[in-house]
Parts: C-alpha cells; sequence; structure tokens
C-alpha cells in the first residue's frame, strides 16, 4: 500500500457522508455548511498546522498535518477534484525547477 492510497481511500469516505445525517457525521456536517464553511475550516486548520510546525513537537505537527489532510480533501470533494488530478498535477511537476513551474504558471 501507498501513501496516495490512504488519501484515496479518505477521498471514497468523505464522499459516502455527503448528503448523511449532520448530526452523526462531521463530514456530513461540514458538507451541510457549505462550500465556504469548508474553505475557512481548511484556513483554520493550515494556520494550526503552520503554528505547530514553528514551536510545537514533531508528534503535534503530524496530528496537525493529518487534520489538515483531511480538510483539504473534503474541500476537493465539494468541488468535485479527485485525488488522481492532484496526483497527475504533481506528476506533471515532477522533476520541474519549482521556479521555472511557478513562472510558468504566470501571475497569480
Amino acid at each position: 500500500m501507498n501513501d496516495a492510497q490512504v488519501i484515496d481511500r479518505l477521498h471514497a469516505t468523505v464522499l459516502s457522508r455527503r448528503g448523511a445525517d449532520p448530526e452523526s457525521s462531521y463530514t456530513a456536517k461540514l458538507f451541510a455548511q457549505g462550500r465556504a464553511k469548508i474553505a475557512a475550516k481548511l484556513g483554520e486548520e493550515a494556520a494550526e498546522t503552520v503554528i505547530a510546525g514553528a514551536s510545537e513537537t514533531p508528534e503535534r505537527l503530524a496530528s496537525e498535518s493529518a487534520d489538515l489532510l483531511y480538510h483539504l480533501v473534503v474541500l476537493w470533494a465539494e468541488r468535485g477534484v479527485a485525488p488522481a488530478a492532484v496526483w497527475t498535477e504533481l506528476a506533471r511537476r515532477e522533476g520541474v525547477s519549482g521556479l521555472d513551474e511557478k513562472a510558468a504558471r504566470g501571475k497569480i
């Protein structure tokens, strides 16, 4: 098993929670609250991950990273992005200088 399979399975589980009772599933509750809430929660988890990375233990960083990845997968599901699309994009960037890749995208 590779690590990408863990995310693929998580994505499948997240998709299965769409439309479930928000009272019985945190994931269903996020979907019920809508895209903006999901995105805001992802931002909150990103900030917590940054703080853990800067000043907390490696174990805390791993824990916050797992929370961040979970909420990212929920946002992918909300937007209809399959993990395979992300893996394809990462593979496309493999072996390309980060500076060159960023320049090729243009300004955001």
